[in-house]
């Protein structure tokens, strides 16, 4: 079973439009609603393929707690006081996503431990636990750290999805994998990254760190994962863009899925890839199951191209 940590779940609402014009009014062409949040996203990738999985969050009963439960996913929600948060993603016809975020729900200390608390419960029987998003406001930028420890002291392996001062305090605490894109590794360790090069040495420096797996999405570059025992790349295949939110989100769960059933790091990279392929072509953040999959058109993993530029947002 894999547990999931959203500090800061959400509801989201996609609607798609020809065209984003500022200051017009908009005639939407198609819109759904999902819980969201990149835990909760994990989890609804993970129920697709049948894998059993938990999704821990503060808050969430009502309307969240019901689309997670018409997914497949159980919720296990944590106290909290007020509203879970809706975000609004504007998709145009091109596949360009403009969010609109709220902010969260606010914890209280009590919140916060209550939360950490019921991780390490949770974590006991676990084979992986995944924390991830951003912090809630009333929790401290160490709470991804803090949750890694504790689903540690359960036995389970973490890993953690997550940006700026909250990842650097997680990478810290040494998780099994971290899954940062370009742009969030390059701020971690402090200068860009325009060459897969210089992503693979700033991998290669988180590892020698003592993190197991740096998987890093590159957006319309593909993937790197990079272990112990070596680093591969996969290119992303050329798909039809209709919606980005949630891809990197698909593409961890795509990498656990096909790790828990004993693929090697080659292996679960290549079906990474096609999980975030797959999200892509999918419209809000709707995810993706086994049928959505085109595991022929994604080259398999190589070793990484040193001589190769990043492409498109990765650069």
């Amino acid at each position: 079973m894999i547990v999931t940590v959203t500090p800061n779940p959400s509801i989201d609402r996609t609607v798609e439009i020809p065209v984003l014009t500022p200051g017009a009014v908009l005639r939407a062409t198609d819109h759904r609603v999902d819980p969201g949040g990149k835990g909760v996203n994990v989890s609804r990738v993970l129920a697709r393929f049948g894998r059993p999985t938990l999704a821990v969050m503060p808050g969430g009963e009502g309307e969240l707690a019901a689309l997670l439960r018409r997914a497949g996913v159980q919720p296990v929600c944590t106290p909290a006081t007020g509203t879970t948060r809706v975000n609004t993603a504007l998709v145009e016809a091109d596949g360009t996503t403009t969010k609109v975020n709220e902010p969260g729900v606010p914890l209280t200390a009590d919140q916060v431990d209550a939360l950490v608390d019921t991780v390490r419960v949770h974590a006991a029987p676990a084979d992986w636990v995944v924390t991830a998003g951003s912090v809630p406001s009333g929790a401290t930028d160490d709470l991804h750290a803090r949750i890694t420890r504790a689903a540690r002291s359960a036995g389970a392996r973490v890993a953690v999805d997550t940006s700026g001062t909250a990842l650097a305090h997680a990478v810290a605490a040494t998780p099994d994998l971290v899954k940062p894109n370009v742009a969030e590794l390059a701020e971690l360790v402090g200068h860009p990254l325009p060459a897969l090069a210089d992503v693979l040495a700033a991998a290669r420096e988180l590892v020698v760190g003592g993190i197991g797996t740096v998987l890093v999405s590159m957006g319309a570059s593909g993937a790197l994962a990079v272990t112990d025992d070596g680093a591969w790349h996969v290119a992303s295949p050329a798909v039809a863009v209709r919606s980005t939110v949630g891809a990197g989100d698909s593409t961890l769960a795509g990498y656990l899925i096909a790790l828990t059933s004993g693929a090697p790091s080659s292996d679960a990279l290549h079906h990474a890839v096609a999980c975030g392929a797959a999200a892509v072509g999918l419209p809000g953040t709707a995810v993706p199951g086994p049928a959505d999959l085109d595991l022929p058109h994604v080259r398999p993993a190589t070793a990484p191209d040193s001589t190769l530029d990043l492409t498109g947002e990765a650069a």
